[in-house]
């Protein structure tokens, strides 16, 4: 078969402050940077992404790919009508040259552009406009997906990743090609899908833990092609929100199997809740945890991977007040902290020079109020960094982060990794690119949610969530919702 492929990939918090221009998506920062052509096929067939799992894959089956666009960019608020237009152009425009028989896309499933509320359902009509309506069209999806009734409806079949941290991207890329074989091979499948009535909060999706864990387990042994999509809980539109969804020959099956499903995520929600700390409190019970390993503290609401950009300074002010450097001189760190001015100043500066400096800002939380104002410190710089990060942890082995400028200031004790670019702290060598070893740590600050967990879950001896200000709210009943529907909770 010959395959036409491509990719787009936002996760949309509608509440954040900062827009995905097509400049964002050009520079990937924590992702690759975007491709089109046969350059694409180069530069993702090696990662762990969904379009890597997929194009081995598919080599594995003899079948001869037709690139077009992938194109992905950090979590942000809505993606511009700019960007939009050009990918979904650039995308469909390819196209429209024919010679393929059949489509796979590396969707994410929750992007929302300023001009189009479910970005991924009007692609995939437009697409669908294209190719007729009897092509097979099968897409992967993130498990934070916000599955929409387009999507399904102008889909073959779609599958979600099973795990969160997200260590099977490229597994999903590979059970999509096997989708796409059997539709190909026996024609259409049945769909059933059913959609949750609460959001779940992004922390308790964690699939290392209940009662994420056991729906995960019961989804993987089903003999019908299942997805649980736990929804992104912070996209203002109508069809926000948890789907289970499945497909497979046998109608009846297939609506036995996704009904049982959602009836079981249903039934845990006493389950379902979350416990979050102040930033004192994190700070102060990590402190008191001695123990063979680093504590870690993520704080979630400024989740770079969730909408934030990472340069909220709640948790720093906490490390300052608790005098966690002077306790742990040189064995505390936070990373990362998003601040172009304070990298280059210093880069400019030199390793070994003492600096005033304002770390972080103060930016609009999901509530509408300020969260904390800078950092105003003496700073000593430790060390300099170019940014361009070589990853190999379980989510990221064989990408490469462009952060730009980075450095590694002491701030009284505690080592604060500043970048250019931003991105999640969701692997050790993020860390370790400015001379941090995380392992010979007492006390990290993560700015991430979840995502950190698959590679610094093995060396914590414990790990903490904190409740700092910022733009990504870790319990959705906290955000000023204005367009979901009727009768959707905004907690299990």
């Amino acid at each position: 078969m010959h395959i036409f492929v491509a990719g787009f990939q936002h996760e949309t918090n509608t509440f954040a402050p900062t827009c995905a221009d097509w400049t964002a998506f050009q520079s990937g920062a924590g992702y690759p940077e975007s491709t089109h052509g046969a350059a694409m096929l180069a530069r993702m067939g090696g990662t762990v992404l969904p379009m890597g799992g997929f194009i081995r894959a598919a080599q594995a089956r003899g079948w001869t790919l037709q690139p077009s666009l992938w194109a992905a960019a950090t979590p942000s608020a809505h993606v511009t009508r700019e960007a939009f237009e050009h990918i979904a152009g650039r995308i469909v425009d390819d196209a429209r040259a024919g010679g393929f028989d059949a489509v796979y896309l590396d969707l994410h499933g929750a992007a929302v552009a300023q001009h189009v509320d479910d970005a991924e359902g009007e692609l995939l009509q437009r697409l669908r406009a294209v190719i007729g309506p009897d092509m097979p069209l099968v897409a992967s999806l993130d498990l934070h997906a916000n599955v929409t009734a387009r999507m399904l409806q102008h889909t073959s079949a779609m599958t979600a990743f099973r795990t969160y941290p997200h260590v099977d991207m490229a597994q999903t890329g590979a059970r999509a090609a096997g989708l796409l074989a059997d539709v190909a091979s026996h024609g259409p499948l049945h769909t059933h899908h059913v959609r949750l009535p609460f959001l779940l909060p992004l922390n308790v999706q964690c699939t290392l833990m209940a009662p994420a864990a056991g729906i995960f387990e019961a989804l993987a042994h089903n003999p019908v092609a299942l997805s649980f999509a736990m929804g992104f809980p912070a996209a203002d539109f109508p069809e926000c929100g948890p789907v289970v969804f499945g497909h497979g020959r046998d109608p009846a099956q297939v609506q036995a199997a996704v009904d049982t499903l959602a009836a079981q995520a249903v039934a845990l929600r006493p389950a379902w809740r979350l416990d979050l700390l102040t930033p004192d409190a994190a700070v102060e019970q990590a402190l008191k945890l001695c123990a063979d390993g680093p504590v870690v503290i993520a704080d979630t609401q400024d989740n770079p991977g969730a909408g934030g950009d990472g340069n909220t300074t709640g948790m720093l002010h906490a490390l300052q007040r608790a005098g966690a450097g002077q306790r742990w001189p040189g064995q505390v760190a936070l990373g990362l902290l998003h601040d172009p001015a304070a990298a280059a100043a210093a880069h400019t500066a030199g390793v070994g020079a003492t600096l005033d400096l304002s770390l972080g800002r103060s930016v609009r939380a999901f509530d509408g109020r300020a969260t904390d104002p800078p950092l105003h410190c003496t700073a000593r710089v430790v060390a300099l960094s170019d940014g361009v990060v070589t990853l190999n942890g379980p989510m990221t082995a064989g990408n490469t982060a462009t952060l730009g400028p980075c450095a590694r200031l002491d701030v009284q004790g505690v080592q604060v990794l500043v970048s250019t670019a931003k991105t999640q702290m969701l692997d050790l060598d993020l860390y370790r690119f400015l001379g941090v070893e995380p392992m010979a740590m007492k006390l990290l600050v993560n700015k991430s949610s979840v995502h950190f967990r698959a590679a610094f879950a093995p060396i914590a001896a414990h790990i903490l969530v904190a409740q700092a200000p910022g733009p990504m709210a870790a319990d959705p009943a906290d955000l000023p919702w204005r367009h979901l529907p009727p009768g959707l909770e905004l907690r299990p």
